[in-house]
């Protein structure tokens, strides 16, 4: 298995330089929110490892919240975000780009406080940020695997459309017909390469720490939960809930560059609420969070949400402020509800500890089940995705599973009559 890795690079853009490198990303798109993937700073098409990519100016426009805790953020800087997910290391990819996107990546890069020096990829190196917690749709599914079953699938739907009788045929001869078309004539499909022994050894090294911590951390937590819980109602109930109606300017800026794929990037940035108790629980919470995502929502599902291909949670500003960025299916009204409807629970665990947040009851109840709240609340913190690329436009998550699934049937040695004619509608 090839496992995905998540990289980030962030570095604060000089005041007088937003605009000018808003337009230099504007040149990577061939038109507002459609990236073109040869662009000439950064062919993202080029790199067969590259799942998904963005660049994100963080411009928050929340920052005013702070008052209703009696805080500022003074010179708060303005964050240029390259991000992204592929097979493999991420410093084997951030190698890639250094070594054959110099100079594009450059010229991006020169907007910045602290512009690139001679080593770029050191530079890169230097600005990486790790995410607090990730998820990832299907681990160890490449880019080539994707693309191949995507292929596989064109052939075989294909092959059934070429002879109309043949589907009144037993499902099992159906099957067996496909078989050998796919062997004499069907597109390359390679094999799944070997699982890195360092990736198995972080893995467990990752599993022990956190079991050991859970386990020294537990008579503690036991014993002050009670006051926990405590500090955590007064919380709720005090405080403030910042959810206006966004400004209609920043939701059409927004949307313009959404739903030109079936799939669509969301970036959101906020405050966390002060205070070192909501930055435990949210240290907690991801940890939580990332053994969830590691060890058991792995195989094409955030709990009951199939729609988010990869996603990631950071924390920039020294833990003040923190970044959400995800690829989802559909539109954003219809992935807004998805969360509401099924994991309003998981948004509050992260998102009530952010300043503004519907009001929630012991950090599980209320909160994103306020609809309108809820809805304003994302779209305040909404900024906007410059430049996005996907490596497969036009295929959902459910896609890429209907396409795994095809694959692993063909592969399969038999089937009855009843499993031939469930995989043949997958077709």
């Amino acid at each position: 298995m090839t496992p995905q890795s998540a990289f980030m690079v962030a570095a604060s853009i000089r005041a007088t330089q937003q605009a000018a490198l808003s337009a230099v990303l504007e040149s990577m798109n061939s038109a507002p929110g459609r990236v073109d993937p040869d662009n000439e700073l950064l062919p993202f098409g080029r790199y067969d490892q590259l799942h998904v990519a963005r660049f994100v100016i963080l411009y928050d426009e929340t920052l005013g919240d702070l008052a209703a805790y009696d805080r500022s953020f003074p010179n708060a800087p303005v964050w240029l975000v390259f991000l992204g997910d592929c097979d493999g290391s991420a410093d084997d990819m951030l190698r890639q780009f250094a070594a054959t996107a110099e100079a594009g990546l450059r010229r991006i890069f020169s907007h910045c406080d602290e512009p690139p020096g001679a080593d770029l990829l050191h530079w890169m190196r230097r600005h990486f940020v790790q995410p607090a917690a990730q998820y990832v749709n299907w681990a160890g599914r490449t880019v080539q695997q994707i693309r191949e079953e995507a292929v596989l699938h064109d052939f075989l739907r294909d092959c059934l459309a070429r002879d109309a009788t043949l589907l009144a045929q037993p499902a099992v001869v159906v099957r067996d017909r496909l078989v050998a078309d796919a062997r004499r004539g069907g597109p390359a499909l390679s094999s799944p390469a070997s699982t890195p022994p360092a990736w198995r050894r972080e893995r467990l090294r990752w599993l022990l720490t956190t079991t050991l911590a859970a386990i020294l951390l537990l008579p503690f937590l036991l014993v002050l939960s009670p006051l926990a819980l405590w500090q955590l109602r007064v919380r709720e109930r005090t405080d403030p809930v910042i959810t206006p109606r966004p400004a209609a300017a920043h939701v059409a800026a927004t949307s313009r560059l959404e739903d030109y794929d079936v799939t669509n990037p969301f970036s959101a940035f906020g405050s966390v609420k002060p205070g070192l108790f909501r930055l435990c629980t949210l240290l907690l919470v991801f940890r939580a969070l990332e053994f969830s995502t590691r060890f058991i929502y792995t195989r094409g599902r955030l709990a009951r949400v199939g729609t988010i291909h990869f996603a990631r949670w950071v924390f920039l500003d020294n833990h003040r402020r923190l970044l959400f960025a995800s690829n989802y299916d559909g539109s954003l009204d219809s992935y807004m509800d998805d969360f509401i409807n099924k994991v309003a629970f998981g948004l509050n665990l992260v998102f009530s500890n952010g300043i503004g947040w519907p009001r929630t009851s012991f950090l599980l109840f209320g909160g994103a089940s306020y609809e309108q709240e809820f809805k304003n609340f994302l779209h305040r913190h909404e900024v906007q995705t410059q430049v996005w690329y996907k490596a497969y436009p036009d295929l959902t998550a459910s896609n890429l599973a209907t396409n795994t699934q095809i694959r692993e049937g063909l592969q399969r040695q038999r089937m009855t009559e009843a499993e031939a004619r469930s995989w043949l509608a997958l077709i």
